[in-house]
Protein backbone atom coordinates (compact mmCIF):
# COMPACT_ATOMS: atom_id res chain seq x y z
CA UNK A 1 0.00 0.00 0.00
CA UNK A 2 3.00 2.67 0.80
CA UNK A 3 6.19 2.71 0.48
CA UNK A 4 8.76 0.92 2.86
CA UNK A 5 10.49 3.24 5.31
CA UNK A 6 13.63 4.22 4.66
CA UNK A 7 16.28 2.62 6.86
CA UNK A 8 18.80 4.77 8.64
CA UNK A 9 21.65 5.97 6.22
CA UNK A 10 19.78 4.46 3.11
CA UNK A 11 19.09 7.40 0.48
CA UNK A 12 15.18 8.13 0.30
CA UNK A 13 13.52 6.34 -2.59
CA UNK A 14 12.92 8.69 -5.37
CA UNK A 15 9.50 10.62 -5.86
CA UNK A 16 7.43 8.67 -8.26
CA UNK A 17 3.97 8.30 -7.64
CA UNK A 18 1.56 11.00 -5.48
CA UNK A 19 -1.73 11.06 -4.79
CA UNK A 20 -4.06 13.49 -4.65
CA UNK A 21 -7.02 13.12 -2.25
CA UNK A 22 -8.94 15.09 -4.71
CA UNK A 23 -11.22 14.71 -7.97
CA UNK A 24 -9.10 14.43 -11.11
CA UNK A 25 -9.23 18.11 -12.71
CA UNK A 26 -11.53 18.89 -15.41
CA UNK A 27 -9.06 20.78 -17.71
CA UNK A 28 -5.82 19.25 -18.89
CA UNK A 29 -4.21 22.61 -18.37
CA UNK A 30 -4.00 21.72 -14.66
CA UNK A 31 -0.84 22.92 -13.15
CA UNK A 32 -0.79 19.41 -11.50
CA UNK A 33 -0.01 18.09 -14.77
CA UNK A 34 2.58 20.19 -16.13
CA UNK A 35 4.24 19.37 -12.47
CA UNK A 36 4.29 15.50 -13.93
CA UNK A 37 5.34 16.42 -16.11
CA UNK A 38 8.60 18.18 -15.39
CA UNK A 39 9.25 15.91 -12.88
CA UNK A 40 8.43 13.01 -14.58
CA UNK A 41 5.58 11.61 -12.05
CA UNK A 42 2.74 9.52 -11.99
CA UNK A 43 -0.55 11.32 -10.21
CA UNK A 44 -3.74 9.43 -9.09
CA UNK A 45 -6.76 11.65 -7.86
CA UNK A 46 -8.90 9.86 -6.27
CA UNK A 47 -11.09 12.02 -3.23
CA UNK A 48 -11.41 10.32 0.15
CA UNK A 49 -14.66 11.65 1.17
CA UNK A 50 -18.04 12.66 -0.52
CA UNK A 51 -20.72 15.21 0.92
CA UNK A 52 -24.39 14.83 1.71
CA UNK A 53 -26.66 17.53 1.47
CA UNK A 54 -28.79 17.97 4.74
CA UNK A 55 -32.34 18.18 3.51
CA UNK A 56 -34.01 21.82 4.41
CA UNK A 57 -36.42 19.85 5.96
CA UNK A 58 -33.98 18.47 8.77
CA UNK A 59 -32.04 21.47 8.49
CA UNK A 60 -35.06 23.69 10.05
CA UNK A 61 -35.14 20.82 13.11
CA UNK A 62 -32.10 23.45 13.78
CA UNK A 63 -34.28 26.28 14.39
CA UNK A 64 -31.55 28.77 12.84
CA UNK A 65 -32.96 31.68 11.09
CA UNK A 66 -31.17 32.34 8.58
CA UNK A 67 -32.30 36.05 7.28
CA UNK A 68 -31.54 36.79 10.85
CA UNK A 69 -27.77 37.03 10.41
CA UNK A 70 -25.25 39.92 8.87
CA UNK A 71 -22.57 38.20 8.22
CA UNK A 72 -21.06 34.60 6.80
CA UNK A 73 -18.27 32.43 7.80
CA UNK A 74 -16.93 30.02 5.19
CA UNK A 75 -14.07 27.96 5.34
CA UNK A 76 -14.46 26.01 2.20
CA UNK A 77 -16.46 26.02 -1.17
CA UNK A 78 -18.32 23.25 -0.33
CA UNK A 79 -19.72 25.53 2.77
CA UNK A 80 -20.50 28.01 -0.07
CA UNK A 81 -22.13 26.02 -2.20
CA UNK A 82 -24.60 24.38 0.83
CA UNK A 83 -25.51 27.69 2.42
CA UNK A 84 -26.81 28.86 -1.10
CA UNK A 85 -28.80 25.76 -1.51
CA UNK A 86 -30.09 25.59 2.15
CA UNK A 87 -31.07 29.25 1.68
CA UNK A 88 -32.64 28.50 -2.50
CA UNK A 89 -34.90 25.25 -0.72
CA UNK A 90 -35.86 27.58 1.99
CA UNK A 91 -37.06 30.15 0.15
CA UNK A 92 -34.49 32.64 2.09
CA UNK A 93 -33.59 36.08 0.37
CA UNK A 94 -30.02 36.59 0.90
CA UNK A 95 -29.33 40.97 1.71
CA UNK A 96 -26.84 42.14 -0.25
CA UNK A 97 -25.49 44.14 3.16
CA UNK A 98 -24.81 40.66 4.23
CA UNK A 99 -21.35 40.45 4.79
CA UNK A 100 -18.72 37.39 3.68
CA UNK A 101 -15.40 36.37 5.84
CA UNK A 102 -13.80 34.00 3.86
CA UNK A 103 -10.19 31.31 4.84
CA UNK A 104 -8.44 32.18 1.52
CA UNK A 105 -9.00 34.17 -1.78
CA UNK A 106 -9.87 30.89 -3.69
CA UNK A 107 -12.66 30.27 -1.40
CA UNK A 108 -13.84 34.16 -1.84
CA UNK A 109 -13.29 34.20 -5.27
CA UNK A 110 -15.64 31.01 -6.09
CA UNK A 111 -18.75 33.44 -3.88
CA UNK A 112 -18.68 34.93 -7.26
CA UNK A 113 -21.07 31.64 -8.79
CA UNK A 114 -23.73 32.81 -6.54
CA UNK A 115 -23.22 36.87 -6.25
CA UNK A 116 -22.59 39.81 -7.71
CA UNK A 117 -19.13 39.90 -6.02
CA UNK A 118 -18.28 43.35 -6.43
CA UNK A 119 -21.29 44.72 -4.56
CA UNK A 120 -20.61 42.88 -2.10
CA UNK A 121 -19.16 42.93 1.28
CA UNK A 122 -16.73 39.63 0.89
CA UNK A 123 -13.06 39.58 3.02
CA UNK A 124 -10.63 36.68 3.03
CA UNK A 125 -7.50 35.87 5.45
CA UNK A 126 -4.11 36.87 4.00
CA UNK A 127 -2.15 33.81 4.17
CA UNK A 128 -4.91 30.78 4.44
CA UNK A 129 -4.83 30.33 8.20
CA UNK A 130 -7.53 30.99 11.19
CA UNK A 131 -5.68 34.13 12.58
CA UNK A 132 -5.13 36.18 9.45
CA UNK A 133 -8.71 34.91 8.76
CA UNK A 134 -9.84 36.56 13.05
CA UNK A 135 -7.54 39.79 12.00
CA UNK A 136 -9.87 40.58 9.16
CA UNK A 137 -13.15 39.50 11.32
CA UNK A 138 -11.76 41.54 14.22
CA UNK A 139 -12.17 44.89 12.16
CA UNK A 140 -15.75 43.77 10.76
CA UNK A 141 -17.63 42.44 13.48
CA UNK A 142 -19.13 45.15 15.18
CA UNK A 143 -22.99 44.98 15.63
CA UNK A 144 -22.37 41.62 13.28
CA UNK A 145 -24.51 38.51 13.96
CA UNK A 146 -22.40 35.44 12.37
CA UNK A 147 -23.69 32.60 10.45
CA UNK A 148 -20.25 29.57 10.18
CA UNK A 149 -22.42 27.04 8.09
CA UNK A 150 -20.37 23.36 8.84
CA UNK A 151 -20.19 20.14 8.61
CA UNK A 152 -21.99 17.79 10.78
CA UNK A 153 -19.99 17.12 14.14
CA UNK A 154 -16.79 18.44 12.40
CA UNK A 155 -17.12 22.84 12.87
CA UNK A 156 -13.61 24.03 13.03
CA UNK A 157 -13.44 24.64 17.17
CA UNK A 158 -10.68 27.14 17.12
CA UNK A 159 -13.57 29.13 15.23
CA UNK A 160 -15.81 28.54 17.75
CA UNK A 161 -14.16 29.16 20.40
CA UNK A 162 -12.82 32.80 18.65
CA UNK A 163 -15.97 34.19 18.43
CA UNK A 164 -16.90 32.95 21.79
CA UNK A 165 -13.99 34.50 23.03
CA UNK A 166 -14.73 37.74 21.38
CA UNK A 167 -18.12 38.10 22.68
CA UNK A 168 -19.26 37.73 18.90
CA UNK A 169 -23.29 35.99 18.56
CA UNK A 170 -23.03 33.53 16.36
CA UNK A 171 -24.79 30.17 15.09
CA UNK A 172 -23.13 26.92 13.88
CA UNK A 173 -26.10 24.77 11.51
CA UNK A 174 -24.86 21.96 10.10
CA UNK A 175 -25.39 21.65 6.19
CA UNK A 176 -24.35 18.89 5.19
CA UNK A 177 -22.49 15.79 6.10
CA UNK A 178 -19.05 14.42 5.39
CA UNK A 179 -18.81 10.28 4.62
CA UNK A 180 -15.45 8.74 3.76
CA UNK A 181 -15.62 7.24 0.58
CA UNK A 182 -13.57 3.30 0.57
CA UNK A 183 -9.83 3.46 -0.25
CA UNK A 184 -9.29 -0.13 -0.17
CA UNK A 185 -9.25 -0.43 -3.72
CA UNK A 186 -6.88 3.01 -4.43
CA UNK A 187 -4.52 2.46 -1.28
CA UNK A 188 -4.60 -1.56 -1.39
CA UNK A 189 -3.20 -2.11 -5.22
CA UNK A 190 -1.01 1.17 -5.23
CA UNK A 191 2.26 2.09 -3.76
CA UNK A 192 2.43 6.02 -2.86
CA UNK A 193 5.31 8.10 -2.25
CA UNK A 194 3.46 10.80 -1.28
CA UNK A 195 0.03 11.53 -0.32
CA UNK A 196 -2.03 14.83 -0.25
CA UNK A 197 -4.41 15.94 2.02
CA UNK A 198 -6.54 18.77 1.64
CA UNK A 199 -9.10 18.37 4.52
CA UNK A 200 -9.50 17.06 8.12
CA UNK A 201 -12.07 14.94 7.00
CA UNK A 202 -10.01 13.59 4.18
CA UNK A 203 -7.38 12.38 7.10
CA UNK A 204 -10.16 10.87 8.84
CA UNK A 205 -11.24 8.77 5.87
CA UNK A 206 -7.34 7.68 6.15
CA UNK A 207 -8.23 6.05 9.32
CA UNK A 208 -11.71 4.85 9.14
CA UNK A 209 -10.50 2.36 6.34
CA UNK A 210 -6.95 1.64 7.77
CA UNK A 211 -7.46 2.11 11.56
CA UNK A 212 -3.68 0.91 12.29
CA UNK A 213 -2.39 2.90 9.50
CA UNK A 214 1.38 3.19 9.48
CA UNK A 215 3.37 6.18 7.65
CA UNK A 216 6.04 4.21 6.56
CA UNK A 217 8.25 6.62 4.86
CA UNK A 218 5.73 7.80 2.98
CA UNK A 219 5.48 11.52 2.61
CA UNK A 220 2.41 13.79 3.71
CA UNK A 221 1.49 17.10 1.87
CA UNK A 222 -1.54 19.01 3.97
CA UNK A 223 -3.70 22.14 2.39
CA UNK A 224 -5.09 24.30 5.12
CA UNK A 225 -3.75 24.96 8.95
CA UNK A 226 -6.96 22.89 9.86
CA UNK A 227 -5.68 20.38 7.50
CA UNK A 228 -1.98 19.94 8.89
CA UNK A 229 -3.34 20.21 12.56
CA UNK A 230 -5.51 17.26 11.59
CA UNK A 231 -2.54 14.87 10.32
CA UNK A 232 -0.11 15.69 13.12
CA UNK A 233 -2.80 15.21 15.62
CA UNK A 234 -3.31 11.64 13.92
CA UNK A 235 0.71 10.82 14.42
CA UNK A 236 1.68 11.36 11.30
CA UNK A 237 4.74 13.38 10.23
CA UNK A 238 4.03 16.23 8.03
CA UNK A 239 6.45 16.86 5.12
CA UNK A 240 4.43 19.38 2.82
CA UNK A 241 2.37 22.34 4.14
CA UNK A 242 0.65 24.81 2.34
CA UNK A 243 -0.58 27.76 1.71
CA UNK A 244 2.48 29.48 2.70
CA UNK A 245 3.92 32.85 1.89
CA UNK A 246 6.08 31.32 -0.81
CA UNK A 247 3.87 28.07 -2.05
CA UNK A 248 0.01 29.50 -1.71
CA UNK A 249 -0.97 26.31 -3.70
CA UNK A 250 -0.75 22.53 -3.10
CA UNK A 251 1.09 22.45 -6.60
CA UNK A 252 3.42 25.17 -5.37
CA UNK A 253 4.61 23.36 -2.26
CA UNK A 254 5.41 20.13 -3.73
CA UNK A 255 7.54 22.24 -6.72
CA UNK A 256 9.20 23.19 -4.16
CA UNK A 257 9.68 20.25 -1.99
CA UNK A 258 10.78 18.57 -5.44
CA UNK A 259 13.02 20.58 -5.96
CA UNK A 260 14.79 21.04 -2.83
CA UNK A 261 14.98 16.62 -2.94
CA UNK A 262 16.39 16.56 -6.35
CA UNK A 263 19.04 18.62 -5.13
CA UNK A 264 19.91 17.08 -1.61
CA UNK A 265 20.73 13.64 -3.86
Amino acid sequence: MLKNEAKQGVQTPAIKKILITQPRPESDKSPYFELGKKYGLSLDFHPFIRLEGIPSKDFRKQKVDLSQYSAVIFTSRNAIDHFFRICEEMKVLVSQDTKYFCITEAVALYLQKFILYRKRKVFYGADGTNKSMFDVINKHKENEKFLYPCSENQQDNDIVSWLKSHKCEFATPFMYRTISNDLKQVLGAHDYDIICFFTPSGVKSLFDNYPAFQQNGTRIGAFGSNTSKAVEEAGLILDIKAPQPQTPSMVAALEQYLSATIKKK
